[in-house]
């Protein structure tokens, strides 16, 4: 009532969330970084900014961070490393490089990931991982480097082998995005859809209308490969390897050159980070199993929805001809 600007709103939501004390100031403090003000406006965007929704938002995170020891999650290494290995090869996720402007470029194997070698816990201690570690080291170094607040990345989604079969990961694929609607809004800039086949295509033109219009805005389905409008935001050292087909060079370099291999730089990278903090804890060698185990939020109605949608068209698309084609952006909108 009385709050006519965002600045405004941001001032509401701080005077609230200064009253927080003990475990939620401290887990508070993780998630902001020192970028405090931009943080909140996170939560306020997540809830159109209405303060109370952001707040009422904002402590249920605060309080899922303390419950589920989400602090401590990069001091937990998944053990041992051919299981590591095993996540890496079935939930394909990984960073290529990073945006001129300074953003992490996540790439997602959406349509060959498979998440069959492990079980859920793992695949949402791996995903909460990726995200802690952006969120803590990633995004504080480049603001740093850039001399200016970074807080989002941008991914970039490869549709190929998108398929039927995938209508085995839904219920894992909408926890994930559950846990990240509720305790990471608002941190990814734009989605770049690329490699879309026909039954993209189909999912995509009757969720879209499911979706929130600031979510919608966000998605862009590329053509092809997406090389070329890529190009236009990150240079080509930065380009996930499913979006150079048609470049020069060998096969062979485009393979040593795959984000999602647990081989690569950034993984070997948190890998290492999350077991140099697991033993400066002093607790020797991490044991052989056991993951870490996350509250797992209940998908709200819209979530449900949507992965019922996606279900029901899939069905329908099943015998559908050209259905591993790649489309277009001619026939597929943003």
């Amino acid at each position: 009532m009385g709050i006519v600007s965002e600045e405004e709103a941001i001032d509401e939501l701080q005077k609230l969330i200064n009253q927080v004390e003990g475990p939620l100031k401290k887990t508070f403090e993780r998630v902001h970084q020192g970028y405090l003000r931009e943080n909140l406006s996170r939560f306020l965007k997540a809830r159109d900014w209405n303060v109370s929704k952001a707040h009422t938002m904002l402590l249920d995170c605060l309080r899922w961070r303390v419950d589920s020891e989400i602090d401590s999650i990069l001091s937990k290494p998944i053990v041992p490393s051919e299981l590591y290995r095993d996540v890496r090869d079935s939930q394909l996720i990984g960073m290529s490089g990073y945006t001129r402007e300074g953003l992490p470029v996540f790439a997602i194997g959406v349509g060959l990931s498979t998440f069959d070698k492990a079980s859920v816990h793992y695949y949402v201690q791996s995903h909460i991982q990726i995200n802690e570690y952006r969120d803590r080291v990633l995004l504080p170094s480049m603001s740093k480097k850039n001399g200016r607040p970074i807080t989002t990345c941008v991914k970039v989604l490869d549709m190929t082998g998108l398929k039927l079969s995938a209508l085995s990961q839904i219920k894992l694929v909408t926890i994930i995005s559950t846990i990240d609607d509720l305790n990471y809004p608002e941190k990814t800039n734009t989605y770049y859809v690329v490699n879309a086949p026909y039954i993209f295509s189909a999912c995509w033109k009757v969720v879209k209308p499911l979706l929130h219009e600031r979510t919608t805005k966000k998605v862009h389905v590329l053509s092809g490969s997406g090389k070329d409008e890529l190009l236009k935001i990150m240079d080509y050292t930065s380009l996930p390897h499913f979006c150079r087909r048609g470049s020069s060079g060998s096969s062979h370099h485009t393979q040593s050159v795959d984000c999602f291999s647990v081989d690569h730089p950034f993984h070997q990278q948190l890998y290492s980070y999350v077991k140099h903090h697991y033993e400066t804890q002093g607790q020797g060698e991490p044991a052989k199993q056991g993951s870490f185990h996350v509250g797992f939020p209940e998908p709200g109605a819209d979530g449900v929805q949507i992965a019922k949608t996606i279900e029901s068209e899939m069905h329908k698309s099943e015998n559908c001809n050209g259905l591993g084609k790649p489309v277009d952006d001619r026939t597929v909108g943003p």
